[in-house]
């Protein structure tokens, strides 16, 4: 699932915050950490309405300065000293840190009202796109006719194609009730797009004032009736100047009526309208021009008991009484709890809610940083719990590693070598390692059970059972062999042993499908704002065409396993039909026979690195191809062009390598660097248990 969300409007008026509303209802059922964040605010924090309702309804942890990016003045002076880099670079750095305290977060983007002076159309989206989040475009239809609708939806998807920000939905709000069955249809027939669009219909009371709104806003005093209890919404505004019969026939639900306070028989018509069953009830008086009824007209309204109706007053005249109070809007505020769900209604009522929240399942962000791809293979390896054994317990990192892993509560471990020796160590470097499972394969009963299966595996390889009996002493073996009997679900060495040492064990009984021509590996490299994939940098010397081709394969499969979409580039020092030679000639070979196996994969080749990653180049270079510009699994044609690359990258870049993840056995066992530091262990792990649960699958 997306651990974010981005909700844009490109128009002024969206009501976005009714969205914001229902999305954070939606999820908070499922995620117990939700967090909010608005981009750029038009106040401060403390004074933001979308924050103290969010804040508030969902019992946020969130201190309010963790939920703004920048405020709209901010925003403005940095784009006029020319810092708009700076500005976006904030924005970054504090959605960064309010990610850091939540499992979800649900970003607001700015409203185009408060910024049609400072910046162009597509701020919003490219908010989006440096905050490497999905977005949902909502769009406001207040006032539009369907022909200039379908003009915004379709312009809307267009900008966020070109600003390369993915879209999961757009959801039309505000549309005019009489238009909703004719409008679905134009969108259908007309709008051309595979993007889910929902439309809600205008509700008119979501945007109306209530009593208490307006009475804060003209900053009225109190002249009699309740003071509690002013949650009513003002559908419309009555100036009384006419006399009292008159005025009566003009009277309707929900009304504020407004008056000169000298005008008693305009406040005692409109008491008698509430007590009658004949006349709709207004919600409220307010009295204008500063003006007070006669002592006799206040004491007879002292003595009415309960009297039903609010009655304020204001310094105003009545024309600016009347101006200052049609010009107030309704908000969703946290103790209207009768709006908020009248919100929450229109929202539920309308929105797909399973099919919404299965496409913010299902699409990731598109920027993925080192520490959120950590994240992210935490989750999906506690999703399915498996069980990894790590073979070198005499090495500091591993325990180190063991008690990450212990007290992220990602995975079931077991560690080998002596129990005793283990502990004290563990002891020594502060750790508890609770929970964890100790086996010597010296003294374990296991090893002779192991040993007569290696035998029987073995034996036409001439080995004895004395010969066998000593190699499951060995740590690497033994441990290959748990993952061999489903003891265990996978293996994770190579810190204290060679390469060599840790996977030829896999090799002579893990083996591979039979499908699967080789074993082959790859590295994850995290990238500041992706994860890219590059392969075989640590198995095969010199593969061949047909070698070549099940790397790419595998490659593929593992990218996907790990929610990177393949886009496979085979590597070669030209690109397309530029080159000849048979260094090239091999790798035209292996893309035939890789989409010959694999037709539904991207792929494609030979091509250089910089056609291959970059958008610029690779319209000069190939610009017909689908994968040049946009890979994300890169093929080396040989071990030393792998290795040397990989490593290049990682020290001129500083890129987080993990790796190598070993692909094509039957069964995750994977090495490690002698240099490896604690991350890395604590990475490999949690990727050697999603591999075992991709196992479990098949």
């Amino acid at each position: 699932m997306a651990d974010n969300l981005y909700i844009a409007s490109l128009e002024p008026h969206s009501g976005k915050l009714v969205i914001t509303l229902g999305i954070m209802e939606m999820l908070s059922s499922r995620i117990n950490r939700m967090g909010f964040f608005r981009a750029i605010s038009p106040v401060t924090a403390e004074d933001d309405s979308h924050i103290q309702l969010i804040a508030t309804r969902f019992n946020l942890h969130q201190q309010p300065s963790q939920m703004v990016g920048v405020t709209y003045d901010q925003a403005r002076a940095w784009i006029a000293e020319g810092e708009e880099r700076r500005l976006f670079r904030e924005i970054v750095r504090k959605f960064k840190e309010a990610e850091k305290s939540c499992d979800f977060l649900l970003c607001e983007g700015p409203d185009i009202t408060h910024l049609s002076d400072a910046f162009e159309y597509g701020i919003s989206i490219r908010i989006a796109r440096e905050l490497g989040t999905p977005a949902l475009y909502v769009s406001s239809a207040l006032g539009l006719s369907l022909p200039k609708l379908l003009e915004n939806l379709q312009v809307a998807e267009k900008s966020f194609k070109q600003l390369q920000c993915p879209l999961l939905a757009i959801l039309v709000n505000r549309v005019a009730p009489a238009l909703m069955n004719e409008a679905e249809t134009v969108i259908a027939e007309q709008c051309g797009t595979d993007i889910p669009i929902e439309l809600l219909p205008e509700i008119e009371r979501l945007n109306r004032p209530t009593m208490e709104e307006i009475v804060e806003e003209l900053r009225a005093d109190w002249f009699g009736g309740p003071k509690a209890g002013l949650k009513r919404d003002v559908l419309d505004f009555k100036v009384a100047a006419m006399g009292p019969a008159n005025f009566l026939d003009y009277i309707e639900k929900d009304d504020l009526i407004i008056t000169p306070g000298d005008r008693p028989d305009i406040i005692f018509t409109t008491l008698a309208a509430i007590t009658s069953k004949n006349y709709p009830s207004p919600a409220g008086i307010l009295l204008s021009g500063n003006l007070i009824p006669q002592d006799s007209v206040v004491q007879l309204l002292d003595g009415i008991d309960d009297l039903s109706i609010p009655i304020y007053r204001v310094g105003s005249d009545t024309y600016r009484t009347v101006m200052n109070a049609t010009a107030v809007t309704g908000r969703l505020r946290p103790d209207n709890e009768h709006k908020v769900a009248r919100a929450l209604g229109l929202f539920e009522a309308n929105v797909d809610l399973p099919a919404l929240e299965e496409r913010i399942r299902l699409t990731p962000s598109t920027t993925m940083s080192p520490l959120m791809f950590e994240y992210s293979i935490f989750q999906q390896a506690r999703a399915a719990r498996k069980h990894i054994v790590l073979p070198e317990g005499d090495d500091d990192r591993i325990l180190q590693a063991a008690e990450i892993l212990r007290l992220r509560d990602v995975v079931d471990l077991t560690i080998l070598g002596r129990e005793n020796v283990i502990k004290t160590r563990a002891a020594t470097l502060g750790l508890k390692l609770e929970n964890v499972t100790f086996i010597n394969p010296q003294t374990s009963e296991l090893r002779e059970e192991f040993a007569e299966t290696f035998y029987e595996l073995r034996k036409h390889k001439g080995i004895t059972m004395d010969n066998a009996h000593d190699v499951m002493s060995d740590v690497s073996y033994f441990g290959t062999m748990m993952v061999y009997k489903d003891i265990v679900d996978g293996m994770v060495s190579g810190a204290a042993h060679t390469t060599t040492h840790t996977i030829r064990p896999a090799f002579q009984f893990i083996r591979t499908p039979p499908d699967v021509l080789l074993v082959s590996s790859v590295f994850l490299m995290c990238m500041d704002t992706r994860v890219l994939v590059y392969g075989d940098c640590a198995i095969n010397p010199n593969p061949n065409a047909e070698q070549l081709a099940e790397i790419a394969i595998s490659s593929a499969n593992t990218a996907h396993l790990f929610g990177i979409e393949p886009i496979i580039a085979m590597l070669s020092y030209s690109s397309g039909d530029s080159g000849k030679g048979s260094d090239v000639d091999q790798v035209r070979e292996a893309v035939k026979c890789a989409r010959k196996r694999r037709p539904d994969l991207k792929i494609d080749g030979p091509i250089q690195y910089d056609a291959a990653i970059d958008a610029t180049v690779a319209s000069k270079k190939m610009p017909e191809s689908e994968v040049a510009g946009r890979a994300t699994v890169f093929i080396f044609p040989d071990l030393n062009t792998g290795n040397n690359t990989y490593k290049a990258v990682q020290r001129a870049s500083g890129a987080v390598a993990i790796g190598p993840v070993l692909q094509g056995l039957n069964k995750p066992v994977n090495d490690l660097s002698r240099g490896c530091l604690v991350p890395d262990i604590v990475n490999t792990v949690a990727i050697t248990a999603i591999q075992a649960q991709e196992v479990g699958k098949k």
